[in-house]
Formats: structure tokens, sequence, C-alpha cells
């Protein structure tokens, strides 16, 4: 990319996130990633460069090595000139959604991150003139803490996603609560992940998008959003799954490519062989949590059944959210356990502020960083370096709940027998794949005591709610009962 030829009108609006905004170029398959801050929170050119080269040698030296390399896209930082910046933030800011727009573009360092357009661009190089099809999915955190730290009963019961449904829909964030539930898709059990991703399909919110050729054609940004549209999402599809247009168009030709959508996805989610070092994440054959969240509508429904569990599937190890998982899984105190540690770290830099590079709070992130991530031991010795270690973990675990899975499919060519590419089938079709993992920014050592508060704010008030609503239940039952109440009179 020459940096000095530079066209606010080759870019277009991408999306973005809470920290940062996406711009992808129109003809090239490559985006910029620019930071965002608020309105009073200025900083250096150097702390921007040095930031985005943090995101880049995290990604390089910590994720790629947990998740593979084909998986991982670390990019590089850039610098542009500042008129192009400032042209390109007034051209898409009519175009970012309202909710998003608290923050701004950092307009005033011209550093920012070049890397692949995964929504066109897939880790192998297709023929340009073949479509591409792009399913982003966030899936969120895949386990319930076995923490012997947790104090909440819920907590050992209801997943943190489904939890926190019930608290952003009170807040106005979403209109209604998904019945999609990360354990479902975590699985590895076909029939619980088909239902998981048709209920993300149901109820996108922000964890999926799909696009086509590049541009975004499902989602949903905020509550604001238009109601999903399954007809015109199948619309979209039938070209991809039933390319010989036998299928006539209604509900059954809705329901017959969501159907074949579900099925490719699961298969391409259970396929895998990269080498990734998650493996040497050893864990003992300690006891499991629950496989199956209280809140998810599948596991209600097995136990209306009078199934206590499911068939037990479990995820292939060489699968990206296999690996993706055990990484989640570095969060082995839960927030409870590690929020006393963090406030040990905490005295100890008020008493030596200096030591704070010596800690690698703010990196290098580099192989010396990655390798103290891999003590697994729960034993507490009372010292520094012990609660040290856990809030990295900590850092690292919330990376990988919160990042999101870019699924690039494209059809195969009547002549593709020779190529080496990896393929999915579909009942009419087969499509070369790529997956790929986005959002692998750790997250702030700052943030752990927001999370503290978050988590009690969520399970309190998921709480709250659920035994209201338990306790009305039991009253309206209490009261048809009076209904039918046998009085025997002495005679």
């Amino acid at each position: 990319m020459d940096e000095g030829k530079m066209d606010e009108n080759e870019w277009g609006y991408h999306g973005e996130g809470n920290k940062s905004l996406v711009v992808a170029h129109a003809q090239r398959c490559v985006v910029l990633r620019f930071l965002k801050f608020p309105p009073s929170r200025k900083k250096t050119s150097e702390e921007i460069f040095q930031h985005l080269q943090n995101i880049v040698d995290f990604s390089k030296n910590v994720m790629k090595e947990f998740l593979g390399e084909n998986y991982v896209h670390c990019g590089e930082v850039v610098q542009l000139p500042l008129d192009f910046v400032q042209q390109l933030c007034l051209k898409i800011q009519s175009e970012r959604p309202e909710s998003r727009c608290d923050k701004d573009l950092d307009t005033l360092s011209g550093y920012a991150l070049c890397l692949p357009n995964l929504a066109r661009l897939q880790t192998y190089h297709f023929a340009e003139h073949r479509p591409i099809l792009c399913v982003e999915i966030k899936p969120k955190c895949g386990f319930i803490p076995l923490s012997g730290d947790v104090t909440h009963e819920a907590k050992r019961r209801v997943c943190r996603y489904c939890m926190h449904q019930h608290l952003k829909v009170a807040t106005g964030k979403w209109k209604q609560i998904s019945k999609y539930c990360p354990l479902d898709l975590y699985s590895g059990n076909k029939q619980r992940m088909h239902f998981a991703l048709k209920s993300l399909l149901q109820e996108a919110q922000n964890n999926l998008k799909i696009f086509k050729n590049g541009e975004l054609i499902y989602g949903c940004t905020d509550a604001r959003s238009p109601v999903a549209d399954w007809n015109e999402l199948a619309h979209h599809l039938k070209p991809f799954f039933f390319p010989s247009n036998g299928l006539a168009g209604g509900p059954h030709c809705t329901r017959a490519v969501i159907r074949e959508l579900v099925r490719v996805i699961t298969r391409v989610l259970l396929s895998g062989s990269d080498k990734g070092r998650a493996g040497a994440l050893r864990r003992g054959p300690g006891p499991r949590g629950p496989r199956v969240c209280e809140a998810s509508p599948f596991g209600r429904s097995l136990r209306r059944q009078g199934k206590n569990s499911p068939e037990c599937s479990g995820l292939p190890k060489g699968c990206l959210l296999y690996k993706t998982l055990q990484v989640q899984m570095l969060d082995l105190l839960d927030i409870e356990g590690l929020y006393p540690l963090y406030r040990r770290v905490e005295r100890y830099l008020e008493e030596f502020p200096e030591e704070r590079k010596t800690l690698q709070i703010d990196g290098p992130y580099d192989e010396a960083f990655y390798q103290k991530l891999l003590d697994l031991s729960t034993e507490d010795d009372g010292t520094v370096a012990f609660a040290l270690t856990k809030v990295q973990q900590y850092r690292v675990a919330m990376t990988a709940k919160d990042c999101s899975i870019m699924i690039a499919l494209s059809p195969c060519l009547q002549d593709a027998s020779s190529d080496q590419r990896p393929v999915v089938p579909s009942s009419r079709s087969r499509f070369a794949f790529s997956v790929s993992v986005l959002d692998l920014d750790l997250k702030p050592y700052e943030s752990i005591p927001h999370q503290y508060k978050l988590d009690g704010k969520i399970v309190n008030f998921y709480s709250k709610t659920v035994h209201a609503k338990d306790a009305a239940v039991v009253s309206t039952r209490f009261k048809e009962s009076e209904d039918c109440t046998l009085v025997l009179h002495k005679v």
C-alpha cells in the first residue's frame, strides 16, 4: 500500500467496536483499523503507535501460538497522511451507528493497522471472479466457572452470556432475550450446535454478521436495527447453496437455505488441523463444570423430556472452537477469585511504580510473556509473581471470550479437484473455505475493576429477575389451587 497516494473515496465504512473503527478498500482486499477515544482523552502519536504495535506483537507472539498461524492475521502498523485520515473521518461519519459515536476516530497521529479484509480475502488466494460468503460469529464464553471462589450459586448453573441477556434487555441494549447459549455452540454436539446457530440467526444482536462479496447483508448494530428477515437472507444465499435454481421461493425455500447454511457452518467449525499450542495448556482430569446451561432453551427442553444432559460429543481437538475454549479457560479463578490478586498487584505498584515495566503489564508481549501463561497452578503462595501470572492469564482469557470467528466460503469450480484447499460439502454444492480469528487485542489491565463490578451487577440482576418470575409462578399456582379446594364438613 502506497501511503503517499491515499484517496478517501477509495475507502468505505466497514464496522466498529468499542475501541476501534475499520474501513475497507473498494478494490483491494485490505482494511485499515483506527483507534477510537472519548473526546476528552488525548494520546500522543508515540503512545498510539506503541498501542498498535502491542496489538501486532500480542497477536503474533501469544494468540498465534495458542490458536495456530492459519487462524491469526497480525497485520502491520502504517502511517498515513493526516489530510487523508481527516477527510476519511468526515466521509464515513454519517454511516456510523449513533450508539458508537460517543468516541472519535483518531485523526491526529496518522497511525493505523493494515490487515487483510477477511470478509473478502481468505487465507488462500481465490480467483477474484468467484463470489465469497462470509459469516462472522462472536461465540462468547463457552464454559461455566468451576472455581471455588465463586460465591453466587447462579453462576454455577447459568452461563455469563445468558445471565447478561436479562440486564441488556432491561437497559434497552436489545429488544428481546436471545435463545443462543455459547455452551450449545461449544458442545461439539451437532444438534445443539444447529440450535445455537439458528438462535443466532433469529436474534443476531452483535454476535453474528453475514457478508456477501465484502458487503454486510445480515446483522444488527443496536436495538433500533430492523427485525431480521430470513426471506431476504435466503434470497441472498440461495445461489450459493442451490446454484441449479431447482428450488422455488416461499417458506420452504427459506427454511431449506437456512438449514444448509447452519449445517455448513457447523461442519466448518468442527474441522481443522492447524497446529496451535493450546495443547500446551495441560490440565489434569479434574472435575468438569456443567455441560448444559440451565437458561438454554435447548437444556430446558431436555429436562422436560426427563434427560439431565445431552449425548456427549465434545469438540475435536484440532478445531478452532476447542482451541479458543482452552484459552478462555485460562480464567482459572473467575473474576471473584481474581480480583483480590489484582488488588495485591495494585498495592505492589503503588509502592514500587517503577516496576510496572518489569512486570510487563503494558508489554512487551514476547515469548517470555507467553511462557508465563502456561503456569496453570492455583495454589496461592502469597507472592506478587503468582498474583501477576493469574492476572495476565485472566486478561488473555477475556480476550478469547470476546474474539470473533470469521468463516469465508467460496463455491468450488468444476475443475477444483486438484485444489489443495479445504473443502466443505453441502447438499447441492461444495465450498472452499477458510477460518480466521478477529478482535484479539489483549484486554486492558485497568478494566479488571470494571469487570468485577459488572459481574456482580449481572448476577444480582439475573437472580432478582428469575426469583421474581419464580415467585409469580408459585403465586399463580397457589391461586389456581384455591379454586379447587375440597372442604370436608363433619356430619
